[in-house]
């Protein structure tokens, strides 16, 4: 006589197969290959980049906060934008306590731009205005090669 089949334990565990047996899917690539990396990160690490090459010129960036947000909000501190102005950054001025800061907004950046290298050029470009607009100078003191891509 066959003996009943025991019941499947109920208890919620790790899948070790997926359901045609062929296990469950890892990722692409390891974390530390550069293909592991998202688009945010990608971009947040070109902002970072240029910050570097500026700060060896002006100390003082040091006390400013450099933030990426996806989108600028439309009821921002730049006030109302229109389809035709949509920022690509801006600052906050520091108050009560709080350091002053510069935005890159990372869509608007990655839709007018195509490849890696003119990515990188735009964003050291809004940085040193933003820099420049926060420090009071000119880009053009702020990084002297401003404007030369």
């Amino acid at each position: 006589m066959e003996s009943p089949v025991p019941p499947r334990a109920a208890a919620p565990g790790p899948r070790r197969r997926d359901r045609h047996g062929r296990g469950m899917r890892g990722p692409i690539a390891p974390p530390q290959v550069p293909l592991a990396a998202s688009r945010a990160e990608l971009f947040a690490d070109l902002v970072q980049d240029s910050v570097e090459r500026l700060e060896r010129r002006w100390p003082q960036l040091a006390d400013i906060d450099f933030m990426v947000l996806e989108v600028p909000r439309l009821d921002g501190p730049e006030g109302p934008w229109n389809d035709e102005a949509v920022p690509l950054g801006g600052i906050a001025p520091a108050s009560g306590g709080r350091r002053a800061r510069v935005v890159v907004y990372r869509r608007p950046v990655e839709i007018r731009t195509k490849g890696r290298d003119e990515r990188a050029a735009l964003v050291h470009e809004i940085v040193v205005e933003q820099v420049a607009e926060l420090l009071g100078l000119t880009p053009e003191t702020v990084d002297p090669r401003y404007g030369e891509d």
